[in-house]
């Protein structure tokens, strides 16, 4: 049974469970109170939602050629607003954009090509710019933002080529798992043990939004049957990290959102920071 096959079986197994809360929860914004403070920001992530899920469990339905248009496309919008956090030239964007195709497109013609020999590349791509420019005063930070970005990014969304079904799985508990972490946090997160803040990087990150996000997640890996441990674990953590890792760029970097064009959320990058580490951290548990 061919992988194309698999992902595709996976994401019909996923379609009706995100129909599902999709329809509920527009209910539920939609019979929110106008004296509700989030109501209009709930409505424009709802609305968001509801665009980006069949966008997500379409491209699976093409195959691996589907899976690979979905990382290409989300690379090079998150490289963009990358690169502008992290301050980087020109040269060093040319070669994220560059990236944030080819390494899904390996991932896709010649997935026993992503060894040494891939990392290897990636080293001097990043590092080449800057080396062949003689900037001494900024060149290592200019390489280490680039090598971290090319590592964070389209390593990272590699994965959703190289996953197959599991890529489904991880991306819809992904999705559960954000919902569950504020829910958490509205509910649980304003007293007690479990209010207490992850990291001074975001102090509105608490741990009853992990509490949110261990439940959620867990059911959705269940709900598409995928549930185990190993994965559970990979997908919370990744939750969990990759927000926090986030706030750390945009706090050095000293914005608030990586982007405005996404109504309800800011940017990509903001969307889909916790699926990049979830897609990292289950390669290496399951590859």
């Amino acid at each position: 049974m061919s992988a194309a096959f698999i992902a595709g079986e996976a994401a019909g197994r996923a379609v009706p469970v995100v129909a599902g809360v999709l329809g509920a929860g527009g209910v539920a914004v939609a019979a929110l109170p106008s004296r509700v403070r989030m109501r209009g920001e709930l409505r424009k992530r709802w609305r968001t939602w509801a665009l980006a899920a069949p966008l997500f469990l379409g491209a699976f339905f093409l195959g691996r050629a589907g899976a690979f248009a979905l990382a290409a496309g989300l690379g090079v919008v998150a490289m963009g607003e990358y690169a502008r956090m992290a301050g980087l030239p020109r040269g060093e964007r040319a070669v994220l954009g560059v990236s944030a195709v080819a390494v899904p497109g390996i991932a896709w013609a010649a997935p026993g090509a992503l060894d040494l020999r891939t990392a290897g590349a990636l080293l001097i791509a990043a590092a080449g710019v800057a080396l062949f420019a003689g900037d001494a005063a900024q060149g290592f930070t200019r390489a280490s933002r680039t090598v971290f970005g090319l590592l964070w990014i389209p390593v990272s969304l590699s994965g959703l080529v190289l996953l197959g079904d599991t890529a489904v799985a991880v991306g819809v508990a992904v999705a559960f798992g954000d919902v569950g972490a504020w829910c958490g946090g509205t509910a649980l997160g304003r007293r007690g043990l479990l209010s207490r803040p992850l990291s001074p990087l975001s102090p509105n990150k608490t741990w009853a939004g992990v509490a949110g996000a261990a439940a959620a997640t867990a059911a959705a890996l269940a709900a598409v049957g995928a549930f185990s441990l190993v994965l559970w674990a990979a997908v919370l953590v990744g939750c969990v990290l990759g927000d926090l890792l986030e706030s750390m760029v945009k706090r050095e970097a000293g914005v608030k959102d990586a982007g405005s064009w996404l109504p309800g959320f800011g940017g990509l990058l903001d969307r889909i920071d916790s699926l990049l580490v979830a897609l990292l951290l289950t390669m290496v548990v399951t590859l």
